[in-house]
Parts: C-alpha cells; structure tokens; sequence
C-alpha cells in the first residue's frame, strides 16, 4: 500500500507542479484586476510558445498521467473500506482533471495559440483570443484544485490508517495484559481440596 500511495502522491505533486509552471500567465488573467491588454498578451504569448514546444513533452505528460490513474485504481481494488472512501473521492477528483485537461486545455491551446496575430504590447487584444485566454487560466485552476484534493485525500488516508494501526496495538496489548491478569490470578488462587 505505501508504495502506491507514494507513487500517486509523487504524480499528483508533479503534475501540481506542472500546472504551476503556468501561474506566469495565469496570475496576469486571474488575480490582476483590472485584466489589461498588457496581461492578455503576456499570456496569449506564453501559451503561443507552449503549442511549439516539441511533442514528446504531451506524450511523457499523458503517460504520467496514465501511470497515476493506473496506480489509483490499482489501490482502489485491495476494496477495503479506506480504499473506497479514499481512493473512490481520489478517481474522481484525478479524472476531473484528466478530463479537464485532455478535452478543455489542449483543444483550446492547439486550436486558439498556435499562432497569434503580430502585435506590440500596447495594441487592442482581439476580442476572439480574450475568452480562452481567460479559459485557460480558469481550466488550469480547476485542475490544480482537483489534483490538490487527490494530495489531500491520500493524505487523509494515511492519517487514518495511521490511527487505525494505533487501535489495533492499544487493543492487543489490552489483551495481553488481560491474559496476563487471568494468569496472575490462577496462580494467586490457592487450591482448595475437598475431602
């Protein structure tokens, strides 16, 4: 069990921090009011040159992804009742993100930012590119939500089976001293002989 709730935790904070590698852009469109010109076209143009990094990057990117589903439900088939607790709030929260960016995320990139109009930071931004540009940074969010709730559902499951482990060791040594005290006694008690 510990090497798989390690494996997923170490996945879900990689791709954590992936997606925090976008705060660049992000920040600019979603936390910076007013959203001026100036903040779209710094992010249009950093998620411009994402769509020309190489290809591999999307293929090592899905088989991580795919490698953490694959340990989750892995984990989710011991069925214990943690598992189903844990690890069924798990699926559901790393697939909302998977979803999230396999069908929102990257259409939007490779359809929107493949290439943006010449432009100087001073110019109007168009008014086609300002909705997933702000989608963007707002799909990217949700999905940094959802992976955070992954870390801290798996962290939840270890608290508990940390607090379950400690139940079972207080109730054997309770136990044990229980037989320990029934042996005392038997031995305490003297033996009476009827004649």
């Amino acid at each position: 069990m510990g090497v798989r709730a390690g494996v997923v935790v170490c996945i879900t904070s990689f791709l954590l921090g992936s997606l925090f590698t976008h705060w660049i852009a992000d920040s600019l469109t979603l936390w910076k009011s007013p959203v001026t010109d100036e903040h779209l076209w710094t992010a249009a143009l950093y998620y411009s040159i994402l769509t020309k990094g190489p290809v591999q990057i999307l293929y090592v990117l899905f088989g991580i992804i795919i490698l953490g589903g694959t340990t989750i439900f892995w984990s989710f088939n011991d069925l214990e009742a943690g598992n189903l607790m844990f690890d069924g709030g798990s699926i559901f929260l790393y697939g909302v993100a998977a979803i999230m960016y396999a069908y929102s995320v990257i259409p939007n990139l490779m359809d929107k930012f493949t290439t943006i109009p010449p432009y100087h930071m001073k110019d109007a931004f168009p008014r086609l590119l300002r909705t997933p540009t702000l989608d963007l940074a707002s799909n990217h969010l949700v999905c940094s939500v959802a992976l955070t709730g992954v870390l801290i559902l798996q962290a939840g499951r270890w608290w508990a089976e940390l607090s379950d482990g400690d139940d079972d060791e207080d109730y054997l040594s309770e136990k044990v001293e229980d037989s320990n005290a029934v042996e005392e006694t038997k031995s305490m008690t003297p033996l009476v002989t009827t004649a």
